[in-house]
């Protein structure tokens, strides 16, 4: 009989349409041993590590919820090192960046499509030389990741799903943010970004690196799925440091006009240890004594129930 895992967060927003649409549908399915994995009240990793425990060769893992419950799966399965484990993503979160890069499907459409998983090869993220996480779709680094976490606020949320003039109130929420912060922000990490052809370069005065890896992020970047691809990703910097690059950033990245180049291995390079925020499929950390950050891709393809 076949394993089915079932990834949910009882404490989302959206659970009880996870349970009316997706938990209740699968009581009782035939042919499938049904197990449910509740993602706790602690972080990303440790749910990761709980999951991985539990994960066999051959499962197929369905994640239902949000981009951080997709992520849990994601690094669940990776660290897991199990074979033929397959993924699927059921988005009810509030951008479900990683279900958009599956492209949208129905709990009956993914069981129907089990067989047919593609291999994708998500990013993963090193700091200090050691693994910190695998990332469907992208990573940023610095203040975007900060001013990003601003806007994550529940109450900022709410206020941009209810209000008519959104662009108005980003920026309000923008200028308020950056004049709490300036001080704090006035003199960003200095860090060099190198290649795989170990190539160095000054960051120019950057404060931010963004690294693609999904369809779309945030619907910031138009990048196309490079998950499909085995080397290749995006990525980009920014002067984030400065109000107007902030401002002109989040505009452009509104209408999906941020640049990136393409890439197959970056390392940032910081002249001295420091404090950076890191942010990875919407979840957010303050990581302290970062002096080395590598971004690649991973080197093991995982299987994904993708339309």
């Amino acid at each position: 009989m076949k394993r089915l895992i079932l990834v949910y967060n009882p404490r989302s927003s959206h659970f009880l349409q996870v349970k009316k649409e997706v938990v209740d549908k699968l009581r009782g399915i035939k042919g499938w041993m049904l197990g449910k994995f509740e993602v706790a009240d602690t972080d990303v990793d440790d749910n990761a590590e709980r999951l991985a425990k539990i994960v066999q060769d051959g499962d197929v893992v369905i994640a239902a919820g949000g981009d951080g419950t997709a992520n849990i799966a994601l690094n669940g399965i990776m660290l897991s090192n199990k074979e033929n484990v397959r993924l699927g993503v059921l988005g009810y979160g509030n951008f479900n960046d990683t279900a958009r890069t599956f492209g949208k499907m129905k709990i009956d459409e993914i069981l129907q499509n089990v067989d047919k998983a593609q291999k994708i090869w998500p990013l993963e993220c090193s700091i200090n030389g050691n693994h910190w996480r695998y990332g469907m779709c992208y990573f940023t680094i610095g203040m975007f990741a900060e001013a990003c976490a601003v806007f994550d606020h529940p109450k900022t949320r709410k206020a941009l799903q209810k209000g008519k003039k959104k662009m108005t109130f980003s920026l309000a929420v923008l200028v308020r943010w950056w004049l709490k912060q300036h001080r704090k922000h006035r003199f960003m990490p200095e860090f060099s970004l190198g290649n795989s052809s170990e190539e160095f370069v000054e960051s120019d005065g950057a404060s931010d690196y963004m690294a693609v890896n999904g369809k779309t992020v945030a619907k910031m970047m138009r990048g196309g799925k490079y998950c499909q691809d085995k080397d290749m990703f995006l990525s980009a910097t920014g002067k984030m440091n400065r109000f107007w690059h902030l401002a002109v950033y989040m505009l452009r990245s509104i209408f999906r006009k941020i640049p990136g180049t393409e890439s197959d291995y970056d390392c940032l390079v910081f002249r001295k240890p420091s404090k950076m925020m890191f942010q990875a499929e919407g979840e957010y950390k303050m990581i302290d004594q970062v002096q080395m950050v590598e971004v690649k891709k991973s080197e093991r393809a995982l299987l994904a129930i993708m339309k």
